[in-house]
């Protein structure tokens, strides 16, 4: 049926709406206007909240050893399989342990959320493998899990990793907000050889990072490697807030 102006269909608000969509200037104009406001009311609210995070016993920044780690795994693309987010639901924390925090995640530039899970969600990986596990996981993948299409990584425990540059990376992360202190400024390459060393006087590591800074030789090798410092970073995760003690706050 034609518009005519005998068709109820043009009378009315709804029938107003036709001006608007006759004219982009005008649909444009309150478009943006819509999309502001819709801004504001998400904005606003923060700028009156002291913490968006709810603040969780145990966490910590990254060790200088876990940070290099973590770049290695952003570097090859880890997080295009694998994500780090446990959802609330029942068969995923059956599967892979407590959901999510927020604080998880709050030293991470970029957090490695995500949907997309080729492999198995790593947000729980941290002390379910043995290191000897990781190393021939990295080594070929299909050894450990024979249905896995996850690429060998072998060639990392070939790679030397020196750390000349760690101090660098740590200023360059409380630059955007870790709390880094001095003293683990002036220390990171110390404590990033430390960790990877047994042997080594790694008391001043555990004092600044504490006890769940992990020290081993993670890949078995005297040489350390970027396989060391990956291994170190998925040991790490999801280790840091004992979830037998955590009590969520209610109020958010």
């Amino acid at each position: 049926m034609s518009d005519t102006p005998n068709n109820p269909s043009t009378k009315g608000i709804l029938g107003k709406h036709a001006v608007i969509e006759r004219s982009a200037t005008l649909l444009m104009v309150l478009s943006l206007l819509v999309v502001t406001i819709g801004g504001i009311v998400e904005i606003a609210p923060l700028f009156y909240l002291e913490n968006t995070i709810e603040e969780v016993d145990g966490m910590r920044p990254y060790t200088p050893l876990e940070l290099a780690g973590r770049d290695v795994y952003v570097r090859e693309g880890c997080y295009v399989c694998h994500s780090q987010m446990v959802r609330p639901m029942r068969d995923e924390v059956d599967r892979y342990g407590h959901y999510s925090l927020a604080a998880e995640s709050m030293y991470d530039h970029p957090f490695q959320w995500g949907s997309k899970r080729t492999g198995p969600d790593m947000a729980r990986v941290g002390g379910r493998y043995s290191n000897a596990w990781h190393v021939d996981h990295l080594m070929d993948p299909q050894s450990v899990v024979p249905e896995s299409i996850m690429p060998k990584y072998a060639f990392l425990s070939r790679t030397p990793i020196d750390g000349e540059h760690i101090e660098d990376l740590v200023k360059t992360h409380r630059a955007v907000g870790v709390p880094y202190s001095d003293e683990m400024v002036e220390n990171a390459r110390a404590d990033f050889l430390a960790q990877a060393d047994p042997d080594s006087d790694f008391d001043g590591l555990i004092e600044r990072y504490g006890e769940t800074a992990n020290v081993s030789n993670f890949d078995g090798q005297p040489e350390l490697t970027e396989m060391d410092a990956l291994i170190a970073y998925l040991q790490m995760l999801g280790t840091l807030v004992d979830f037998s003690t955590f009590t969520p706050d209610a109020s958010r």
